[in-house]
């Protein structure tokens, strides 16, 4: 139906309508000039139809800082959750491919503590592991795989990093600048930013007077080159973390002489889950039967799946102080190593915990660790390194060794503040604000920083098992918010400071009731024994549950139009103005049976 001209045969006004052409609502409803009256303060209501954005030129922007885990699991959703809406969603990472810190980590031994069938997206299963635990290149190639097939890369640009944010206020944006390793540098707007860039991402040397005077080769475990042969070399590794004790256990064999220093005590276990591990925790190959069988029987590998999973979801009952679970697992670890320092009480004397739980920091996975450290090839130093010299190191006593290779795994800045300077609402910096604390909102969100998103923030559980079911969650729920925002016009959402505090006050109210507040060094704590401890106060399944749905009254929100309800707009929906569109989807959900019939027209007959 076009413009429809009036039967002149009939009176010429007939009901409210005035004379003259009437225009039909074909692709879009109809407006008269008259309508456009504001309301006595000032709200206009705009022509849109639900279901488009605001009115613009450009479309509504999302930009990803980093292309790991978190980037491609956002944009696997992304590409359902958005679909049909104008919004563009861009990642951009500093490395040259996909990963993250699987793309980066390449060290001897590297391999992830949590076994491969639960570190995987709960989306894409994959029944081909080669091993319990895998190792870094296949976790890449996993990632790398998935986004290739699902065509993820397209949305990703390689080699750009971000060198700052900046909130402006007027535009309801994010003004990012960034830069190509060529030096280009230029800047984006967004409409909402997601960090995306993980909490083991920011590595740094050790402050070791005369580290860069080495002549030999120095390393970072985080950018340690894959092909390089340690085959009869002099090797030193300092640090004892997760990287510093796979290091150790895997290069041992190969070495001619190792040293390594245990500064201070740490329990070695088995990795995550280890019930189903090999003997004593250790890794095992999964056979090509296996993997078959599994390939051609999905349910049979998510009834495995599933068994690791509810192991790992057991682990949160042994963060608690003064519980069996916790209790078990110090006696467990206990007993493991004494039994394999029994000849070296000095060492064991120096390196296990007597003031701190297991859980009290990450457990580190260190089949190998230990009898490596008591190795005959191994000299082992229970203070601080003194200093590095051109041929090798000086020690406590002024002593000095002569080594070909140092590897420092050292680990990573953990103070959860970015790289990059960012500025938020009234000009405020977020490492400035974070100086002390990093407080969040449920580990989702900053204060200060409107439509700014982390997937690994601080109080995000990541001391639990997997992290990657964690991130799923927060795409899904963050998927929400953005398409509230693009729906409802929503310009500014903030989480509210009273919404922080509380959850905040929440959190520093619970947690000295777990282990996390014992005297160790942690992540947890920003690699301090006394950091405040930015852990999420509750078990995974805690965290899965309140990542289900936002909760909106937590946020304060600001509207393009100044009206909550501006995004009704012309009354109409998207979809009645579509070539294809479904005007009646409300009846294509399931239905029952319908009702007994007999019943009905007895009920009709009064019976």
């Amino acid at each position: 139906m076009g413009e429809y001209t009036p039967d002149s045969t009939l009176p010429p006004t007939l009901g409210s309508n005035t004379p003259g052409p009437h225009p039909a609502s074909i692709t879009r409803p109809i407006h008269h000039p008259e309508w456009d009256q504001p309301s006595a303060s000032g709200y206009r209501v705009s022509k849109h139809v639900i279901g488009e954005p605001v009115p613009r030129c450009d479309p509504f922007k999302v930009l990803i800082i980093g292309a790991g885990a978190s980037g491609i699991d956002f944009l696997h959703h992304a590409k359902t959750a958005l679909s049909g809406l104008n919004v563009e969603v861009r990642c951009v990472d500093k490395n040259s491919d996909v990963g993250g810190t699987w793309l980066e980590n390449r060290y001897p031994g590297c391999a992830c503590d949590v076994p491969s069938a639960s570190y995987q997206f709960p989306w894409r299963p994959n029944p081909y592991w080669s091993r319990y635990y895998s190792g870094a290149r296949e976790i890449w190639a996993y990632m790398k795989a998935v986004a290739l097939d699902e065509g993820l890369t397209q949305f990703m640009e390689f080699g750009v990093e971000v060198k700052g944010a900046t909130w402006v206020d007027e535009t309801a944006r994010w003004v990012v600048k960034l830069a190509k390793v060529n030096g280009l540098e230029w800047e984006e707007q967004c409409d909402v930013l997601l960090n995306a860039t993980g909490v083991l991402n920011n590595w740094k040397w050790p402050d070791i007077p005369g580290l860069h005077s080495f002549r030999g080769d120095l390393f970072h475990t985080a950018r340690y080159p894959e092909d390089f042969d340690l085959k009869g070399k002099r090797v030193a590794v300092i640090g004892t973390g997760s990287s510093g004790v796979q290091t150790v256990a895997s290069i041992y064999p190969d070495v001619d002489k190792l040293y390594t220093w245990v500064r201070s005590p740490t329990w070695i276990t088995a990795g995550f889950a280890q019930k189903f591990a090999g003997k004593n925790g250790a890794n095992f190959d999964y056979t090509e039967q296996d993997r078959l069988a599994w390939e051609q029987d999905p349910e049979k590998y998510r009834e495995y799946r599933k068994m690791i999973e509810h192991e790992l979801n057991q682990r949160f009952k042994l963060v608690l102080r003064d519980s069996a679970e916790s209790q078990q697992a110090n006696e467990f670890s206990y007993r493991e190593m004494t039994a394999k320092l029994a000849e070296n009480p000095d060492i064991a004397a120096h390196i296990i915990p007597q003031n701190f739980n297991v859980a009290c920091r990450r457990p580190t996975p260190g089949n190998g660790y230990l009898e490596a450290v008591v190795g005959e090839k191994t000299t082992v130093f229970m203070e601080d390194v003194a200093g590095i010299t051109t041929e090798g190191f000086t020690v406590q006593s002024g002593e000095e060794y002569a080594c070909d290779v140092i590897l420092c795994a050292t680990g990573f800045d953990t103070s959860f503040r970015p790289r990059f300077p960012m500025t938020g609402i009234n000009g405020k910096s977020l490492s400035e604000i974070w100086s002390n604390m990093p407080e969040s909102y449920l580990g989702l969100a900053a204060p200060s920083m409107p439509n700014y998103f982390m997937f690994t923030g601080p109080f995000t559980p990541t001391a639990q098992g997997s992290i990657l079911p964690l991130i799923t969650s927060k795409s899904k729920h963050i998927l929400q918010i953005i398409r509230k925002m693009y729906v409802q016009h929503i310009r500014r959402m903030v989480p509210k400071d009273s919404a922080i505090a509380n959850f905040m006050d929440h959190c520093q109210t619970y947690l000295p009731r777990t282990c996390w507040a014992d005297p160790c060094s942690s992540w947890f704590k920003q690699g301090r024994v006394d950091g405040p401890i930015a852990m999420w106060p509750g078990s995974r399944l805690a965290f899965l549950d309140v990542m289900r749905s936002p909760q909106w009254e937590d946020y304060e929100i600001e509207y393009e139009s100044g009206n909550r309800f501006g995004f009704l707009g012309s009354g109409f929906h998207v979809s009645e103005f579509e070539t294809i569109g479904n005007i009646t989807d409300y009846l294509d959900g399931e239905v029952m049976d319908p009702p007994p019939r007999k019943v009905m027209e007895d009920l009709c007959k009064g019976n």
